[in-house]
């Protein structure tokens, strides 16, 4: 057990390092010049090689690189070009805004896709089963900003129950975010659970069909033991990865649902930055991304194979 930990730690360190490669020459070969984006109609020749000089943009490619990768390591993501600010100040209140909405859909979402995958499985191709599933396809067909714009237009102007988009400050108290989230929560929820209750529900109904749940009823054990005791902890197993990714994709993919809010989250930041060619802003959330979905992905593989002895034996082969 301590060398596969030891090797997925290795692994998750050379990912990171080989996510810092592409995020840095990615966002490097973006179309247009950063200092002229910065400047502007006041860009002249003499301006430009000023900030250039100033942030480093006239030396060669690599031994920037080396140079990020270097004050990373240390903790230092580098100074935003349009802001003129540390992108670790930037980015403290917007990701601990990002992270109470991700949390807050999570709390919601998770709990509503088990129980209404496990309904789902245990009554297959009844009408539980069937209204369950076509929500579940239209909620997985339909974009974000779609569902968003439909509950902007009931609940915030037909309603008038909740804000429309977010108007405070990114470093309002958490206490000031709540009333503004409840609509980004909901529209995030819808995208969680569909994705997660239609695994749940595929593993429950292969459990269920399976050999020791077939002997448990022969034998007499009551249905709702065999769902929660027997059933369910089964069928959760192969269900973590997916609800790591889904929970890894809900940190960096809700920039599209901050924006149609206002939301001042990490994602948000992340469009101004590619807007205004804020390559060292644009880096550092990048990196930071990566860094959560490959640290979720690893607890989430760890606890598998906590759980799963059989996960062990197999893999230490």
């Amino acid at each position: 057990m301590f060398f596969l930990i030891m090797r997925r730690l290795g692994l998750a360190v050379v990912t990171i390092f080989i996510i810092s490669l592409i995020v840095f020459f990615g966002v490097e070969a973006l179309p247009g010049d950063a200092a002229t984006a910065y400047l502007g109609q006041l860009a002249t020749d003499e301006s430009l090689k000023a900030l250039r000089e100033e942030f480093g943009l006239n030396t060669p490619p690599l031994e920037r690189y080396v140079n990020w990768l270097g004050d990373l390591v240390r903790g230092d993501l580098g100074d935003s070009l349009s802001r003129r600010k540390p992108v670790t100040e930037l980015i403290g209140n917007r990701f601990r805004n990002t992270a109470v909405l991700a949390a807050a859909a999570t709390i919601f979402a998770v709990p509503i896709a088990i129980v209404l995958g496990v309904i789902a499985g245990l009554t297959r191709d009844k009408w539980p089963d069937i209204t369950v599933s076509l929500v579940a396809i239209i909620s997985m067909t339909l974009p974000g900003f779609v569902i968003a714009t439909v509950l902007i237009y009931i609940f915030a102007i037909r309603l008038d129950w909740f804000p429309a988009v977010t108007l405070i400050p990114s470093d309002a108290p958490i206490s000031q975010l709540l009333p503004n989230i409840v609509l980004p929560i909901i529209t995030l929820t819808f995208v969680m659970v569909a994705h997660i209750l239609r695994l749940v529900r595929t593993n429950m109904i292969d459990v269920m069909l399976s050999d020791y749940v077939q002997m448990a009823r022969l034998k007499g054990v009551p249905m709702i033991k065999i769902v929660f005791q027997h059933a369910l902890p089964n069928a959760m197993l192969p269900t973590i990865n997916i609800i790591a990714l889904t929970i890894a994709w809900l940190v960096g993919g809700v920039a599209i649902v901050e924006t149609i809010f206002n939301y001042p989250g990490i994602g948000s930041l992340m469009i101004h930055g590619i807007t205004d060619k804020d390559l060292p802003l644009i880096q550092g959330i990048a990196i930071i991304l990566a860094a959560i979905f490959i640290v979720i992905n690893l607890i989430a593989d760890l606890l598998s194979l906590f759980l799963n002895p059989r996960l062990r034996t197999e893999r230490g082969h």
